[in-house]
C-alpha cells in the first residue's frame, strides 16, 4: 500500500512538472524543441491523471479533490484572457491548459469511484 502511495506521489509531480515545461515551451513558440514528443506530452499526462486518480486519492479526500478539480477544469475557459497578460500570459495560458490535461483523468476517475462507493452504500 505505502508503494502505490509513493508511484501515486511520483506521478502527481511528474505530471505537474510536465504540464509545467511543455506549458512554458509551448507558450514560447519553442514546441519545435519538443519535436516527436510533443504529440505524446497529452497522452503522458493522461496516463499520469489516471495513475493519481487511481492511487492518490482517498475516500476522505474525494469532496476536496473533485470541488478542486472543477476550479482547475474552469480555468482553461480563462485562456484567452491570460492571454491578455504582456510577458507572462501565453506562458500562463500553455500550463493552465496542460494542467486541465493532467487533472481531467484524475477527477473522472475519482468521480466514478465515489460514484459506485455511493451506490454500492444504497445496495447493502
Amino acid at each position: 500500500m505505502a508503494s502505490q502511495q509513493k508511484i501515486g506521489s511520483y506521478a502527481f509531480l511528474i505530471g505537474v512538472a510536465i504540464a509545467i515545461i511543455a506549458g512554458v515551451l509551448y507558450g514560447s513558440g519553442q514546441s519545435g524543441m519538443l519535436g516527436a514528443a510533443a504529440g505524446y506530452i497529452p497522452l503522458a499526462l493522461v496516463i499520469l491523471g489516471v495513475v493519481v486518480g487511481f492511487l492518490n486519492i482517498k475516500d476522505k479526500e474525494t469532496d476536496k479533490f473533485l470541488i478542486a478539480s472543477l476550479a482547475l477544469l474552469a480555468a482553461p475557459a480563462a485562456v484567452q484572457w491570460l492571454n491578455q497578460i504582456p510577458v507572462i500570459g501565453m506562458y500562463l495560458s500553455g500550463i493552465v491548459g496542460n494542467v486541465a490535461v493532467f487533472v481531467a483523468p484524475a477527477a473522472l476517475i475519482v468521480a466514478l469511484k465515489a460514484i459506485y462507493s455511493l451506490a454500492s452504500e444504497q445496495v447493502n
